[in-house]
């Protein structure tokens, strides 16, 4: 493992995202990170609003969406995640779908629909495996060839694509508590920032230099260091929230389980006491002694079966 001896510690990247990735001038910190991600020169001409990048009472999940427009034309959700959710892949479908609905205007060709990829940087397991960086796309193979489709000559002259995989979204899962801290490449450096909030000094992945200058916790202002300290306290306030939430639900299936059984229990219960009544071959002080119940709890059983 490679050691790391000097340091700057930097804001959480989530934060920078949420608060200060307005400016122009930030633009060169993500360009930075999706340029080493994606393995080509990206560059951000604006941020697009929309719905899942607006500040709203229901933001209480420290979700970050930034939905980027790039000098390709693309379109770039970069979506930071801290909160568990178990249909969370189903959630970066839902917002590559959105994007591409809400970026064809009404009437136009589906040729104009705006390529989308989605970057989603978490804090937890969005599924099982052992890697901590996953990549998906959709590929057209055929059935029984098992050829890959291709697009003709005219549709790669008409999208200026080579193949299907590059008109459709694309996703990029990076799970940043399971990587080992062991690093390889200038991806791995990105992703060290983000496991532990420091760049180290011998660093040299594209937009990190930007990266430490920008997010350097020792360079806020102190209104912004302040700022920085409240949101790492509703970060733990919002954990210790969702551990109450899970321990809560954990006491109260609990507590269904032992109703549903004892339920079960007592309706074993009354059907050997029928069974008993019914031999009539025991007094009711000796059936509620030989099932260790009261007395009126079997004269109880005995008025329901005679009401019946």
């Amino acid at each position: 493992m490679e050691k790391f001896t000097k340091f700057t510690e930097v804001v959480r990247f989530d934060w920078f995202m949420k608060f200060m990735f307005r400016d122009k001038r930030d633009f060169d910190v993500l360009e930075g990170f999706l340029s080493v991600l994606l393995k080509e020169d990206i560059t951000i001409i604006e941020i697009l609003e929309s719905e899942s990048n607006q500040e709203t009472k229901k933001d209480k999940f420290n979700r970050v969406d930034v939905m980027i427009k790039t000098l390709k034309n693309e379109r770039i959700i970069v979506e930071i995640q801290n909160n568990e959710e178990y249909d969370y892949l189903q959630r970066i479908l839902y917002g590559a779908c959105k994007t591409i609905t809400q970026n064809l205007k009404k009437g136009e060709a589906y040729a104009f629909v705006k390529k989308v990829i989605s970057v989603s940087i978490v804090y937890f397991e969005t599924g099982q495996g052992n890697d901590y960086v996953y990549y998906g796309r959709t590929v057209f193979t055929g059935l029984h060839t098992h050829q890959v489709l291709l697009l003709t000559d005219t549709q790669k002259e008409a999208f200026q694509k080579e193949n299907p995989t590059d008109l459709m979204p694309e996703y990029y899962l990076i799970q940043a508590l399971s990587f080992n801290d062991l690093v390889n490449d200038g991806l791995d450096e990105w992703i060290y920032l983000f496991k532990n909030n420091k760049v180290e000094d011998n660093f040299t992945a594209k937009g990190l230099d930007k990266a430490k200058e920008k997010l350097a916790v020792a360079k806020l202002s102190k209104k912004k260091r302040q700022e920085y300290e409240q949101y790492l306290k509703s970060l733990h306030s919002e954990a210790s929230w969702n551990e109450t939430q899970r321990i809560k639900a954990e006491v109260q299936e609990k507590l269904l389980k032992e109703e549903i059984i004892k339920d079960a229990e007592n309706k074993l219960l009354e059907k050997v006491i029928i069974r008993a009544l019914i031999r009539n071959k025991l007094t009711i002080a000796e059936i509620a002694e030989d099932n260790q119940v009261s007395v009126a709890f079997v004269q109880e059983i005995n008025l329901k079966r005679l009401e019946q």
